[in-house]
């Protein structure tokens, strides 16, 4: 007696599941996105503008334009709309990124602005605020780190504009900074356009 192939078959697979769907279900959800840049993209691109703008930062206190502790100081780039501007002046955009450079020395806080500023632009703000302090007793010059940062700040190719902050934010001894929109928010912004443009 011996059985046919067929039912032999069957009483040898009669304990294996299909995994055929399910291996199209995973492969489906782990599928990237080609428009989304990942931290390590990120951080690789702020390195290396890091790497490529530090040099254009000097730290000898003597290549900075003194100003005054009491100084209000300003600056925007050539396009950035006067109302735009008056609404940075008067603190009334929103900021997540808080950059406190009191007891620092002028190497460590090169680099600190440097990669706060770049890992805001990156993570998609336009805005954060920059504690300089007044420096009333620094040394070459008074206000010194003050002038330090508003020098490093107009070299930093993100930054489009900053003003004085208001008196609530730390007035004269802070800067409400602005920058561009980065890449990857253009790119959202791009995809959320078109997605409201199809539902019409």
């Amino acid at each position: 007696m011996s059985l046919s192939d067929d039912p032999l078959f069957l009483q040898e697979m009669a304990d294996v599941t299909p995994i055929k769907h399910q291996h199209q279900t995973q492969t489906a959800q782990t599928w990237p996105n080609p428009l989304r840049v990942t931290d390590a993209q990120l951080a690789k691109r702020a390195a290396a503008e890091q790497h490529e703008l530090l040099p254009l930062l000097p730290t000898d206190p003597y290549l900075f334009k003194p100003l005054k502790p009491d100084d209000v100081v300003s600056y925007k780039m050539d396009g950035i709309q006067d109302e735009v501007f008056t609404q940075l002046r008067l603190g009334k955009y929103r900021f997540n990124t808080v950059l406190d450079l009191h007891q620092y020395r002028l190497l460590q806080a090169r680099e600190t602005l440097l990669n706060y500023v770049l890992s805001a632009y990156e993570n998609g703000e336009r805005n954060i605020l920059v504690i300089h302090g007044k420096g009333y007793k620094s040394k070459p010059y008074a206000a010194l780190m003050k002038s330090a940062v508003c020098h490093w700040l107009r070299f930093i190719e993100p930054v489009t504009a900053y003003h004085s902050a208001t008196k609530e934010c730390g007035g004269v001894g802070a800067l409400f900074v602005m920058l561009k929109k980065s890449q990857q928010k253009r790119i959202e912004n791009g995809e959320l356009n078109r997605k409201g443009r199809g539902f019409r």
